[in-house]
């Protein structure tokens, strides 16, 4: 399954924007995700993801390979549900996978068919909204449709970095507007 995804800045006066559009609110979640990094591939230079999140509704694993293209975030992802996160851990770190920062935010979702729209208020970061549906095949039309959305909602350019890039860039005292 490729998802495909956009990211930008926002504020909350997005809410009514996508309201407008048709979007229902769908709920609010916590999140605690733990990425992780190994001596078999840096996934900072293979531009792929490992995490745990944990959220109220359980925990899952997932893997996101490196991007599709230059304007998204679309990319293969992988997810499987875990019953139990510390030992999903435990196994990582048996594995040479480690914990290489954890990315806490409160998300609001909200969905348009099979559009979702979460607004994240990222611990260290501030907003963001991100857009992303799911392709099984043709990610490049889905692509286009998340990006026609974001340019509606008036947010402008695409931020293709990853919250762990960004809270990396911001300790490394680097930009975040990226």
């Amino acid at each position: 399954m490729i998802e495909v995804e956009v990211k930008a800045r926002c504020s909350q006066d997005v809410i009514p924007k996508i309201l407008a559009l048709g979007a229902m609110e769908k709920g609010v979640e916590n999140h605690c995700d733990v990425y992780f990094n190994s001596s078999h591939a840096d996934f900072r230079e293979t531009d792929e993801a490992l995490r745990i999140r944990i959220k109220e509704g359980g925990a899952r694993l997932t893997y996101k390979g490196p991007k599709l293209d230059v304007r998204t975030k679309s990319r293969l992802e992988l997810t499987v549900e875990i019953n139990d996160p510390q030992a999903m851990q435990r196994i990582l770190v048996e594995l040479d996978f480690w914990p290489s920062i954890e990315v806490k935010k409160r998300r609001t979702k909200y969905a348009l068919g099979d559009i979702t729209f979460a607004l994240d208020e990222v611990e260290r970061l501030g907003s963001f909204l991100e857009i992303e549906t799911h392709a099984q095949g043709d990610w490049e039309e889905k692509s286009m449709e998340v990006m026609n959305i974001l340019h509606q909602l008036g947010l402008g350019e695409s931020i293709r970095k990853s919250y762990v890039e960004l809270l990396e860039e911001q300790l490394s005292g680097g930009s975040i507007k990226s």
